[in-house]
Order: C-alpha cells, then sequence, then structure tokens
C-alpha cells in the first residue's frame, strides 16, 4: 500500500497542536521559540493557548491543516487520533511528541524531541502513509452518516456484556453471520489498539489490509480475519430489541436501527506521518509492549 521512504524534503510553515499539560509548558514554548528563531512561520492550536504567547498565532486544527506543510502533535495516541481525522482532507505531514502514556503513534520523547526535529526539518525523515476507514450508515432513504476512523469501527451493543446478531457481507458476498458483544473493524494502525486486546493480529501499519475481529463470539470456531484494503464491508444488524451503536476510534458514537446496513471502506484520504530515519516499528512494539530480550542478548 505504502512504502517508507528517505524524504529530502524542507518546511515553511509549521502548526503545533495538542493537548495542554501543565508539566510541559516549557516545553511548547522552547518549541515554539526554538522554531521562529530558525525562520519558520509557527501557528498554535487554540487548544493551547494557555502557552501564553503574546502573539495571533493561534488557530483552529482545521486551519492549521489547511495552512502547515508539518504538524507537530502533542499529547498522546487520543490526541494524535484527533488531529490526524481532522487534517485528513489536507494530506499534510505529521509527528508526534508524546506526553500522554503509551503513545503508539507519538515518535518522539520530549526530552530529545528538539534533537530529532532539527533532522527532519532538514528532510532527514522517513514517510509512511496509512490508510483511514470511512463508515456509511443509511439514515434514511435520502440521507447518509459518514465518518472516518484511524484505528478502527466498532459494532457493539450499548449495554455492556449484551451480544448483538449481525451479517458481514464482503464485496457484495455474504461472509458470515455472527453472535457476540460485537465486531472491530480495524486498520493496520488499530491493530495494537482495541483489536489487539481483543486477541487481533498485529499488522505492520504499511500494510493495506483490514482486521475484522470479533468480541466474545459465542461460536468455538470463529477466528479473526484479515482482507485486502480494497475490500468493502457491508454489516446488516438483526438485534430488534437492543440498542446497538457503532464507534469510531473511541470518540464519536452512531446509533443504529435493526436492519439497517453499514458500508465500511478504505477512504481516498491516508494519513501522512513522518518519522526520524533511525525508525523502526519493532523497536516501537518490543519497547511499547514490553517484548522479552532475545536470547542472545541475555
Amino acid at each position: 500500500m505504502s512504502n517508507i521512504l528517505l524524504k529530502k524534503n524542507k518546511f515553511q510553515n509549521i502548526g503545533i497542536s495538542g493537548k495542554y499539560y501543565k508539566i510541559f509548558h516549557f516545553l511548547y514554548r522552547k518549541i515554539y521559540f526554538w522554531l521562529k528563531f530558525r525562520g519558520y512561520n509557527v501557528f498554535l492550536e487554540d487548544k493551547l493557548l494557555q502557552v501564553k504567547i503574546e502573539e495571533n498565532i493561534f488557530s483552529s486544527i482545521e486551519k492549521i491543516g489547511k495552512n502547515s506543510d508539518l504538524i507537530i502533535v502533542f499529547g498522546g495516541n487520543g490526541n494524535m487520533l484527533r488531529v490526524a481525522k481532522s487534517i485528513a482532507r489536507y494530506n499534510k505531514k505529521i509527528i508526534g511528541i508524546n506526553t500522554g502514556n503509551l503513545g503508539f503513534l507519538m515518535d518522539l520523547n520530549p526530552k530529545t524531541a528538539i534533537k530529532y526535529l532539527s533532522e527532519i526539518l532538514i528532510g532527514n525523515f522517513f514517510e509512511e502513509k496509512r490508510i483511514i476507514l470511512k463508515a456509511e450508515i443509511c439514515l434514511n432513504c435520502y440521507k447518509k452518516k459518514k465518518e472516518i476512523a484511524i484505528n478502527e469501527i466498532i459494532l457493539h451493543a450499548k449495554k455492556i456484556a449484551s451480544m448483538i446478531d449481525y451479517e458481514v457481507y464482503i464485496n457484495d458476498v455474504f461472509s458470515f453471520s455472527q453472535r457476540s458483544d460485537g465486531l472491530i473493524i480495524s486498520t493496520p494502525t488499530g491493530s495494537t489498539a482495541y483489536s489487539l486486546s481483543s486477541g487481533g493480529p498485529i499488522i505492520h501499519p504499511s500494510m493495506d489490509a483490514i482486521i475484522l475481529n470479533s468480541i466474545f463470539p459465542h461460536n468455538f470456531f470463529y477466528r479473526t480475519i484479515v482482507i485486502h484494503g480494497n475490500s468493502k464491508i457491508k454489516l446488516k444488524v438483526f438485534s430488534t430489541f437492543k440498542k446497538v451503536l457503532i464507534t469510531l476510534d473511541g470518540r464519536s458514537t452512531i446509533p443504529i436501527a435493526s436492519k439497517q446496513e453499514i458500508l465500511i471502506y478504505k477512504s481516498k484520504y491516508f494519513i501522512n506521518f513522518i518519522h526520524p530515519k533511525n525508525f523502526n516499528y519493532f523497536r516501537i512494539l518490543k519497547k511499547k509492549l514490553c517484548w522479552s530480550k532475545s536470547s542472545f542478548d541475555l
């Protein structure tokens, strides 16, 4: 789907986005003035107003996405998902500084961020395009609600520990019916998120694939399915007396009526992550998931 390639590009307009943490107040200001001193045009998201830089440089994330060549995101995975979804249609490059917790999507450590940004800003970085999923829910005969997701789209009952019945069609061909607590439709990026905690496989984020992972299926023989990223998935829900929802990236939720159809497919937009040139996905997995060392290292 996408190759990770070493790029030689330069930037002029840089957006800084994210969640404000008082403990990192000095870091926000430090990076802002460091970039300004080097001649870059710098814009801050209005969520960082507490940084209190006395210039008219605060803007909405949509305007930052439209006007910036590079967006630097502070926070954790949740904030990266929010920002990446907001700017997806602009195809802008994005990188994260981890001021949150686990931070699978955040490459840079606050202590060494400027060191790696120095290299990135002269063009020494890897670029990686990752797929986004799009969901279409028919609300009535004339209107469809459309949403995108970077990690996953989850079909589930509103009530916890309550099973639902649904059918899955892939490319308009019936694939299987299921009774379970729900179904996770995940991107490779989302394979280390909720899908992983439900027993799903880890898929390299550069792969063009979609994961279908049932949550607690009432079936001894069910296994997770991985399909091509160009596949179109249709879900039909048959849980007449239960409230069923679609949740996208754990943030937006849409109610689903019985026999309502949900169409899920790859969006025409991508997330354009950039990484330091020493980025290694398996090193990230080893660190974040606490994988043991090789026996040769003992």
